[in-house]
């Protein structure tokens, strides 16, 4: 019996990854995105350690794999999530956003994804004329605004249920613009710790109050509460 040895050459490029991994870059594309080591480690491969290149592959991964889950959990009932309130002299906004379980709505990824949304409402409700002191943003019409990269607010659902592997809903949002001498005040509960910027809880109230203009011979009492803080007030009361 003859045994024959055959060895079998090639050109191509070798089946096993030749990229020395740069510790240091991963840990950045890791901090940056969060995304799994597993997932940023094979970006950098793919990209031969280019940061900017496999944070781009990343995205645009997890972008595709959130509207597949996405159409996978729709249907699928959200009833816990966060409401935003955000107010800027004289407009401000208050958004509900769903998610299904209390776990992912207190997920910092969660949270910035509802500041996002809440700021694109908030950017949208500065450019609208005063004609109607308040306008109610329905489900489909907040899909549609904008974010601060261009990004519709849809897109952004997807990337998160994707990361998150939650069905995510964006259910509703009132926005409201203030005429001369309105004082606009909000809240959310439980109270952030920092009562600046957008205000996330898990319930929240918007106010406007209008102060009649003071006698003249009449001094304000002393103690006595500013717009600004009976505003506030009031919202605690409502939530």
């Amino acid at each position: 019996m003859i045994r024959q040895n055959i060895r079998l050459l090639h050109v191509g490029q070798p089946l096993w990854n030749t990229v020395r991994l740069n510790k240091s870059v991963l840990a950045k594309l890791r901090k940056k995105t969060g995304y799994t080591f597993s997932n940023c480690k094979k970006a950098l491969e793919l990209h031969n350690n280019d940061l900017e290149q496999a944070e781009k592959w990343l995205k645009e991964q997890a972008q595709a794999l959130g509207w597949s889950k996405a159409t996978k959990l729709e249907g699928r009932p959200t009833l816990q999530g966060v409401v935003a309130v955000s107010v800027d002299k004289n407009s401000s906004t208050i958004v509900e956003v769903n998610c299904e379980t209390d776990f992912v709505a207190r997920n910092k990824n969660f949270q910035s994804l509802v500041r996002t949304i809440a700021d694109a409402c908030a950017h949208f409700t500065k450019k609208q004329p005063l004609v109607s002191p308040i306008t109610k943003l329905t489900s489909e019409r907040l899909k549609c605004l904008p974010a601060e990269d261009g990004k519709l607010l849809v897109d952004h659902m997807a990337l998160h249920i994707g990361n998150l592997g939650e069905n995510l809903s964006l259910r509703r949002a009132f926005c409201f613009l203030a005429e001369e001498g309105v004082t606009l005040a909000g809240y959310t509960h439980p109270a952030a710790p920092i009562q600046t910027g957008t205000l996330l809880g898990k319930y929240g109230a918007l106010v406007a109050l209008r102060e009649n203009s003071p006698e003249p011979h009449i001094d304000k009492a002393p103690g006595q509460l500013s717009t600004e803080q009976l505003g506030k007030q009031l919202c605690q009361h409502i939530v």
